[in-house]
């Protein structure tokens, strides 16, 4: 009897102890126990400091990863050259819609894509954009200049119109703060493992495509397999999405990850259960047991205050939300376009919740999962505003329902 015993304390340790390995949490003291489902490649978590530039650092790690899953060795872009060449055309948007566009920090996706399409891409070591004496990012004083400047020549163009010298003034004033780049970027060169590039063939030897990548969203106010321009400010480009029924959208979002893709994701970040520092983005049923503490209103609304609850404690119930309330959310403008930032993995807690895998750009100390959290499926099916990737990892089928080739 004593021998059973023995043997069943071993088992009763060894099974614990297999568990510890197989299993983790979102923080230490929680009680959620996760277990991995699926865990892509990604390159190192960056920091967009005091700027909103997430959709920068969000695609640019997406397009990092599909590097590694294309075959390429990881690679650390610059993002700030990505953002310095879309300041300059997103001035030049917002003098010919006469100030009636989108002069801010603030961009989507697709900004990447048409900045590797327009003016290439270069790594992170040739084109850091602090040219302003700072070790981090901040946009503040840049973007209030250059907004004032083209305000200030469309409301008194010179003789009652503009010269050709507005763009260079323009641009130079970017380029005062993140880094002079020549007028003519086919003659910019730069060396990598020994070889010279330039902005454009450096995108052609890392294989990128832009017009391999889609955006996909979900809204009742479109019809279902059409593309539109989602009606969001930092969409200052008018790109197009396309419109998926919400089940399948989440669909599309679990099977890429289980496929091996991995994708961009643009989110509202304002509710009461998401907190970064939690490393969770969850959507309890009672919201009311969840406390906010400070706030930090920069970009993320309240995302960097702190929340105080039991429910990024234990797993609670969460709501499901139908394709209605999620419409009605975007109406009454409850859900916003936040946040930028890239999903690189599945996960499932012990009640059999399922959660995508995060990775955000605000660093790596402001959480105890270095700057990764997790956001339940209740929780993205609600607060999705629309996603990026690539376009083989949708099914034939839905390629051909959306006129993709």
């Amino acid at each position: 009897m004593l021998q059973i015993v023995k043997w069943i304390v071993i088992l009763l340790v060894t099974t614990i102890s297999m568990l510890a390995q197989d299993t983790f949490t979102n923080k230490q003291g929680s009680q959620y126990l996760f277990k991995s489902i699926k865990n892509l490649d990604a390159t190192p978590v960056e920091n967009q400091s005091q700027t909103g530039t997430c959709w920068s650092f969000s695609s640019m790690s997406f397009i990092e990863s599909e590097i590694i899953r294309l075959g390429g060795k990881p690679v650390d872009l610059s993002e700030m050259y990505v953002v310095r060449n879309a300041y300059v055309t997103k001035a030049e948007n917002y003098l010919r819609m006469n100030g009636k566009a989108n002069l801010d920090q603030g961009g989507e996706f697709h900004d990447l894509f048409d900045v590797i399409r327009n003016y290439g891409i270069v790594p992170e070591s040739v084109y850091q954009g602090l040219n302003y004496g700072y070790t981090f990012h901040n946009h503040d004083e840049m973007v209030a200049g250059l907004k004032g400047f083209i305000d200030g020549i469309k409301n008194k163009p010179q003789e009652g119109k503009l010269t050709p010298n507005w763009e260079k003034a323009a641009t130079e004033i970017v380029d005062a703060y993140l880094g002079d780049l020549p007028d003519d970027l086919s003659k910019f060169t730069f060396t990598v493992d020994g070889a010279s590039y330039t902005p454009f063939t450096y995108a052609q030897k890392l294989k990128l495509n832009p017009d391999d990548y889609v955006s996909l969203t979900s809204f009742t106010h479109h019809p279902n397999y059409s593309s539109f321009v989602v009606e969001v400010p930092d969409n200052w480009a008018m790109q197009t999405s396309y419109n998926l029924p919400l089940d399948e959208l989440m669909s599309v979002m679990e099977q890429t990850i289980q496929n091996g893709f991995t994708f961009a994701w643009a989110a509202d970040v304002s509710e009461k259960g998401f907190s970064a520092r939690d490393a969770l983005a969850i959507l309890p049923e009672d919201e009311s047991t969840i406390q906010v503490k400070g706030k930090n209103d920069m970009f993320f609304n309240t995302a960097g205050s702190e929340k105080i609850s039991n429910a990024f404690m234990m797993p609670v119930a969460e709501k499901w939300v139908t394709p209605a309330q999620r419409q009605a959310a975007f109406d009454e403008q409850t859900t916003t376009d936040d946040h930028g930032m890239h999903a690189t993995g599945l996960i499932t807690d012990q009640k059999g919740t399922k959660y995508f895998i995060i990775k955000n750009s605000w660093g790596t100390d402001y959480n105890e999962k270095s700057g990764y959290f997790y956001a339940s499926f209740p929780y993205v099916r609600y607060k999705t505003i629309m996603i990026q990737v690539h376009k083989d990892a949708l099914s034939k089928e839905l390629k051909t329902k959306l006129g993709i080739k």
